[in-house]
């Protein structure tokens, strides 16, 4: 992508977001929208391309494999520029720590992270994710940049069905695994499906990856207390669908839920 067609796609939507008067509020949209586009390599080249075929006179120039490139493209340009006017109507109604924040490097580093893997995002949800946790990640400082940039990652690696097991913890917290299969699925299968399997795959990658644990006891020092094993011998494994042991988000959880979940979040008690 040339410079030009770069600067071209950053006017248009700058133009498009709002009639911006005051200079300071100009210079900080402007570092917003460049941070925000620089991760993503086709926009100029959608700009550019539609500006030569809305200008040819001959109609008939533009091939069908032409439109339709143009027209998806133009699609994810309408969804891009709203994506970022709801960032920065959010921000810019903030106060002045916020726009202070707004235009730091270390939180412009955060925009173009997250607009490079909310281009590349399978889901509207998981864009959705990104976009509140890149809104809340400028207007509270609950946690630190490494950490979002962690939420980052954890947005592109984990698969939806990972955010609905998560969800339904957030909703019910010390809920089982059983209780979890049966709200999002319904009737059990057996144990040795493919489903259980499945299953098991996504509460362990949630408890490894630290977002979910089971329930644990603590002291009034906030130390864990060790269970007493009071289970009865059993002939068969533990089942995957157990409702015995309930889950719990970890704090760390907790947090990766209240940035990507929720609007301008509260602080945390």
């Amino acid at each position: 992508m040339t410079v030009s067609t770069k600067e071209e796609a950053i006017e248009k939507i700058k133009k498009e977001l709002s009639k911006i008067n005051e200079k300071g509020k100009k210079a900080r949209t402007g570092r917003f929208i460049v941070s925000a586009l620089s991760s993503i390599p086709w926009v100029g080249g959608v700009i550019a391309a539609s500006s030569a075929l809305h200008g040819e006179k001959e109609q008939e120039k533009i091939n069908d494999l032409q439109r339709i490139w143009l027209e998806e493209h133009q699609r994810k340009i309408e969804e891009l520029y709203y994506t970022i006017y709801q960032i920065y109507q959010t921000l810019d109604s903030s106060g002045s720590e916020v726009h202070e924040r707004m235009e730091s490097e270390e939180y412009l580093s955060l925009v173009r992270k997250g607009f490079k893997e909310w281009d590349n995002a399978e889901t509207f949800e998981k864009k959705e994710y990104l976009r509140k946790l890149l809104t809340n990640a400028c207007a509270i400082s609950l946690t630190t940049d490494d950490l979002v940039q962690l939420f980052i990652e954890w947005i592109t690696t984990y698969h939806e069905t990972h955010f609905m097991v998560i969800k339904e913890i957030y909703k019910h917290p010390q809920i089982t695994r059983g209780q979890i299969w049966d709200k999002l699925n319904g009737t059990q299968p057996a144990e040795n499906s493919l489903e259980a399997d499945l299953f098991k795959r996504l509460i362990r990658d949630l408890s490894m990856g630290g977002i979910i644990r089971q329930h644990r006891e603590t002291d009034y020092e906030g130390n864990f207390v060790k269970k007493s094993s009071r289970r009865q011998k059993s002939s068969t494994l533990t089942s995957a669908f157990d409702n015995i042991e309930p889950y719990e988000l970890t704090e760390l959880g907790q947090s990766f839920v209240h940035y990507t979940m929720e609007e301008v979040v509260t602080k945390l008690e």
